[in-house]
């Protein structure tokens, strides 16, 4: 019996150990799960799911999701919070927008957009480390700030009479593949080969663990902190982009809520709360999900008020499953 108890001990040690070190692995391979589970569910209950034209628009309405969500992931990692993506997403497309109207090429008006959210993410990243400000309430300001931006610049609300090839990103195909999920992939690929193979990468993982010991290492933590909430507004400048460029117009009232979306594909994606933890695998599973359910939602024509209010109980029950998969390791850590 006590060969037996010892063998028991040692095997849930064994198992503790696993999914302390496997952690984010088992949480990817829940949230697929989930996405399947969705996709076979919706599939179901309207056959127009599963064509090709809903696929397309799909991909084409959840690409701002995964590029803004690649950068927050990264951001959460490092134990910061950027609340402003949404209004980012917006100013940034109405000053591409209105830079377009104005006959600046295109190429050069999309730039002035990038450059804009950049300035912002700066500003973020500068207030938060430099003047020692909650992220939370730094880019809750600039949040506003950036909105308010957006209807300064065009106070007739949309803007029109844009160039003709101002929607060739967001509408054109390659092949069958719409051009701003391979934009998205692209933005994939780098968040990935930097988090992975990157000593940058390394830095971001340091610092959300422990900054202090991080410091004390040698990293430079404020640069850091700062190079990735500019990476932030880049990237939720990149998504206004897109999806300006794919409904056709420079609209200020877009990205209304984008941040929420984008936090909660980041946390069911696996992103801990507390910082440290993070796959971006994880969190572009965790887009789709969000880009799926809305799709699905509108196919089995659900009132799109209804849809908010899904996408804040996915939001809390990831939160949950957070917390409680934490507590969970703990205790199995504690008792390895």
């Amino acid at each position: 019996m006590t060969d037996l108890a010892h063998s028991a001990t040692r095997r849930r040690a064994s198992f503790g150990g696993w999914l302390i070190a496997d952690r984010q692995r088992v949480q990817t391979v829940v949230t697929l799960f989930v996405l399947v589970l969705m996709v076979v569910v919706f599939g179901l209950i309207n056959g127009r799911f599963f064509t090709v034209t809903n696929f397309q628009n799909l991909a084409r309405n959840t690409a701002p999701l995964i590029i803004s969500a690649c950068a927050m992931t990264a951001v959460m990692v490092a134990r910061g919070l950027d609340l402003s993506v949404g209004s980012v997403l917006a100013a940034s497309s109405v000053v591409a927008a209105s830079l377009a109207v104005k006959g600046v090429p295109l190429p050069l008006a999309f730039l002035g957009g990038l450059v804009f959210g950049g300035l912002i993410g700066f500003a973020n990243g500068w207030i938060i480390v430099r003047m020692r400000v909650s992220p939370i309430i730094v880019t809750l300001g600039s949040l506003n700030i950036a909105r308010g931006i957006a209807y300064l610049i065009t106070p007739s609300a949309i803007l029109v009479g844009l160039p003709p090839r101002w929607s060739d990103i967001g509408t054109s195909n390659l092949g069958p593949f719409p051009v701003p999920i391979l934009i998205a992939l692209a933005v994939v690929a780098v968040y990935a080969w930097i988090s992975r193979r990157t000593k940058f990468g390394k830095h971001i993982y340091a610092v959300g663990g422990n900054e202090e010991a991080a410091r004390l290492s040698g990293i430079s933590v404020d640069r850091t902190l700062i190079i990735l909430y500019v990476l932030s507004g880049v990237m939720a400048a990149l998504a206004g982009i897109v999806l300006s460029t794919r409904v056709g117009s420079g609209d200020p009232n877009i990205g209304i809520g984008f941040e929420l979306a984008v936090i909660a594909a980041v946390i069911i994606g696996g992103t801990s709360l507390s910082g440290g933890e993070g796959r971006i695998l994880g969190t572009v599973i965790g887009a789709v999900i969000i880009g799926t359910l809305s799709n699905g939602l509108n196919l089995a024509g659900v009132e799109p008020f209804w849809q908010y209010v899904a996408q804040g109980m996915v939001l809390i029950a990831a939160v949950v499953l957070d917390r409680r998969v934490n507590e969970q390791v703990m205790r199995l850590g504690a008792r390895s």
